[in-house]
């Protein structure tokens, strides 16, 4: 479908730049305001328009319920519009004295309809994590084979199925201790497996387990610049044969982020291509930052395990555990950026999130679903936060009118929602100024 619509003649590159990240906002957006507007309609607050997309309508249609559902001309975003709530705090606005509208709802209707959006993102998050879980299975961790990387699958007495009882002399109980291989340089020129198949015990030869296969792709990386893709076998790297996926990252780092050329087995031919490595940050086993030169790939095994089905009841049990650990994740990199040890030249904004958007879908459409998710989830818990004209923030007053048994003074309303849409703009400029700073360095 992206190379469809990238070999469009004059819009096609500027289409695949974009259209992922529109298609994300949209779908994201369209589930949060959703919630709002259902929960609100079963809590009987009308509903006065419905849009996908900001800006001048570009058609519309109105139900039986009196609500106008309209498609706007700016496909970033969108808004429900309940009767009463007519300004961009939600908090202050002209009385209508109307049981339907969303100033004369109880306390309560109003929380839970505030609520339903970011829940719904939530729950967005929540059902494509336990969908892809019971489409695709889970990795088996039983020492068996499931594939052989394209390049290893001929040449070699390996098969589908085979249970592996060692390789080079070193026990494997299960799938988790072949991993153990991908810290390790290959020296040996042939690779040692004693493997069962139908019952019998066969001594064979095999590729070694951690050859340079690349896993993934980080998005707007040299990895994604230059063009390379998941289950990519890197064999050279400036003129060096590469036997490991190690010794790769060891002439990675000591390239010093100087231009190299690189052969990459795919498909059967070999590419040669340039890349750069660049000088990183990534997260260490502490939660630390540090810096690495790399050139922004993911290592795979030769051999991969099988895949096992899985009940629909440990498919949600993950479904929730893969969401909340986005929630925790949003909320480290919070902390850490109001301590200071994230600046705030880590930021991404809609730049940024289309630019990793129009990556990942180039480089493996299996990882655009995912993303889906993880930004529903994402923009979820931003909204919770306890900042004005954010459901947050209205949540927030709506917990000091349940206490004090008084509503807030209108004036202090408009004040704060004046200051967090300055705080917020300032915001987008600086992450902006980010995105294109980041954007013109990754194109250079």
């Amino acid at each position: 479908m992206i190379d469809f619509v990238g070999s469009i003649p004059m819009i096609g590159g500027p289409l695949v730049s974009v259209l992922p990240f529109l298609i994300i906002i949209t779908i994201v957006v369209f589930v949060h305001e959703y919630g709002h507007y259902i929960i609100g309609r079963l809590c009987g607050i009308h509903a006065v328009v419905f849009s996908v997309g900001m800006g001048p309508k570009v058609c519309s249609w109105q139900d039986k319920r009196g609500t106008l559902w309209q498609i706007a001309a700016i496909p970033l975003g969108g808004y429900v519009k309940f009767l009463g709530d007519t300004d961009v705090s939600s908090f202050v606005s002209e009385p209508i004295e109307k049981d339907n509208s969303f100033n004369n709802a109880s306390l309560k209707s109003k929380t839970l309809t505030v609520l339903a959006g970011p829940i719904a993102n939530f729950l967005l998050s929540f059902f494509i994590f336990t969908s892809l879980l019971l489409w695709y299975g889970k990795p088996s961790n039983e020492p068996i084979i499931g594939n052989i990387h394209t390049a290893f699958s001929n040449g070699y007495d390996i098969k589908k199925n085979d249970i592996i009882i060692s390789i080079n002399d070193k026990k494997i109980s299960n799938f988790s201790d072949i991993y153990s291989f991908m810290s390790e340089d290959n020296s040996e020129q042939f690779t040692k497996y004693v493997l069962e198949r139908k019952g019998k015990q066969i001594n064979s030869i095999g590729p070694f387990p951690s050859v340079a296969i690349v896993g993934s792709v980080i998005p707007v990386s040299p990895a994604s610049s230059a063009g390379l893709k998941s289950g990519d076998l890197i064999t050279s790297f400036n003129g060096v044969s590469i036997t490991s996926f190690k010794q790769l990252q060891q002439l990675i780092i000591v390239s010093k982020s100087k231009k190299q050329n690189i052969d990459v087995s795919r498909d059967g031919e070999i590419l040669s291509l340039s890349i750069t490595p660049m000088l990183r940050e990534f997260q260490n086993a502490n939660g630390e930052l540090e810096q690495k030169v790399s050139i922004g790939v993911s290592s795979s095994l030769a051999i991969s395990p099988s895949i096992e089905s899985i009940s629909l009841f440990e498919a949600i049990k993950i479904g929730i555990q893969k969401t909340y650990l986005v929630i925790t994740q949003s909320l480290k990199q919070i902390s850490k950026i109001i301590t200071g040890e994230v600046g705030f030249e880590n930021l991404q904004g809609p730049v940024g999130i289309a630019h990793v958007s129009s990556d990942i879908a180039k480089s493996d459409i299996s990882y655009f679903i995912p993303l889906i998710a993880i930004i529903s989830t994402s923009i979820g818990f931003l909204n919770l936060l306890p900042i004005p004209i954010l459901d947050g923030g209205h949540l927030m007053m709506f917990a000091y009118e349940g206490i004090t048994k008084r509503k807030p003074n209108p004036k202090y309303l408009n004040y704060t929602a004046i200051l967090a849409i300055s705080l917020l703009i300032t915001l987008m400029f600086f992450v902006s100024v980010n995105d294109i700073s980041r954007v013109l360095l990754f194109w250079n």
